[in-house]
């Protein structure tokens, strides 16, 4: 049984092809740069092909013809016969406000919604619903399911959604707390109650999805009942060009004194701030080599990175009356080991201790590994995400109903 997973983005497709019988990957492909002179090619296939990657360098004017070289090249390699061989498709959406508390089968009233919350998420739900468009006349026939970043988090309660502004904002405007990176929290938070042995009903966790984006949320028995990102994915940690949280009244003293348009402010914030606006750099791997070279600026967006990374860690052991375990994910999360140390460092009344030795070997497989002393009252999990698995595996519950 074959499940395609889709994630369209503004410029870019992203995709990945599973037969489900045996959770295989069948092909992991990329099409970026769409509308551009050049658009770039990428398709990964399993060692058992002949080809392992193949790239190529093509003009890809819109996403339908991103679509259908997608399909050539998936039927070119012999990963794919015919499109009606697809059990199912699944489509990653970024944003489902508090209309979708789980993936869903799409039809064209869930079309509408997807469009009609595209404010929450002006870069993404559209690209994500052209992609559904387009997918639904290549495949009329295949049932396709709608996975959303933010239905894993519809479980927080009004006390930790709720902001300190006018009720009517809520009201009318629906202004809340939404929280993103759901599929990896369902994801990972299902394999760590595997690992611990547990119910997942009967667990406390702590996550910390750590990428280019960096979320941190707080698990009750399953359930996400707090996380950082806000009503944007700009609220929270600091990220790779997104500052997090700060003062909201910089926003108006930037546009006051320095005569900023508020859209000037809006790139500001999420695409020249977070890491990038401390040392100028957001790819982590260079800051931490810079860092260990003496660069005085690297290190300082280090340590804030860390710092509020342990600051939610601290506010969550709180929020959940202690945990069973603290998790690292993403790429960040599962490759850093000096992020994952300075996070932890000094936690030790929280019963947090991290074992330097265990931190460091990062081993050569994607597993779960706990790095934690012996004498640890929590767990210290790294967890590999696989948000693509995850919604392959939404996919196949719904046509298996």
């Amino acid at each position: 049984m074959k499940i395609l997973v889709i994630n369209s983005g503004s410029s870019s497709l992203k995709f990945q092809l599973y037969n489900m019988d045996n959770m295989h990957v069948l092909a992991v492909g990329l099409i970026e740069q769409i509308g551009e002179s050049k658009s770039r090619l990428k398709l990964d296939l399993p060692p058992t092909q002949t080809e392992q990657t193949i790239t190529a360098q093509r003009k890809v004017g819109d996403h339908e013809t991103a679509i259908t070289i997608m399909f050539d090249l998936l039927k070119e390699h012999h990963c794919l016969d015919d499109v009606n061989e697809l059990a199912g498709i699944g489509h990653r959406v970024v944003h489902g406000g508090e209309s979708f508390s789980k993936s869903v089968l799409i039809d064209d009233h869930v079309c509408k919604i997807i469009k009609a919350l595209s404010p929450l998420a002006p870069l993404h739900n559209p690209a994500n619903l052209i992609g559904i468009r387009v997918i639904q006349k290549k495949a009329p026939k295949t049932p396709q399911v709608a996975v959303f970043d933010t239905a894993f988090h519809q479980t927080i309660p009004p006390k930790g959604y709720t902001y300190g502004l006018p009720q009517q904002l809520y009201d009318e405007n629906r202004i809340r707390r939404y929280g993103f990176h759901g599929t990896s929290y369902s994801y990972v938070s299902k394999q760590a109650a595997l690992h611990l042995g547990k119910d997942i009903g009967h667990t406390k966790l702590i996550v910390l999805h750590l990428g280019n984006g960096t979320s941190a949320t707080a698990i009750l028995n399953g359930n996400s009942i707090d996380t950082s990102m806000g009503m944007t994915p700009l609220e929270g940690l600091l990220m790779g060009t997104r500052c997090g949280d700060i003062d909201a009244g910089i926003i108006f003293y930037l546009a006051r004194e320095t005569g900023r348009a508020i859209q000037d402010i809006d790139d500001l914030l999420n695409k020249q701030s977070g890491l990038k606006g401390i040392c100028g750099e957001n790819d982590m791997r260079t800051i931490i080599a810079k860092a260990q070279t003496g660069d005085s600026t690297a290190r300082l967006a280090l340590d804030v990175f860390c710092y509020r990374i342990k600051k939610y860690i601290g506010s969550y052991l709180a929020a959940l009356n202690g945990a069973d375990a603290l998790v690292f994910t993403g790429g960040i999360g599962e490759n850093a080991n000096i992020v994952r140390e300075l996070s932890c460092h000094n936690m030790n009344s929280l019963g947090i201790e991290l074992d330097p030795q265990k931190n460091n070997n990062q081993g050569t497989q994607r597993h779960i590994r706990e790095i934690q002393t012996t004498g640890s009252n929590l767990k210290i999990l790294v967890i590999p995400t696989n948000e693509e698995l995850e919604i392959a595996t939404q996919v196949l519950e719904h046509i298996q109903e």
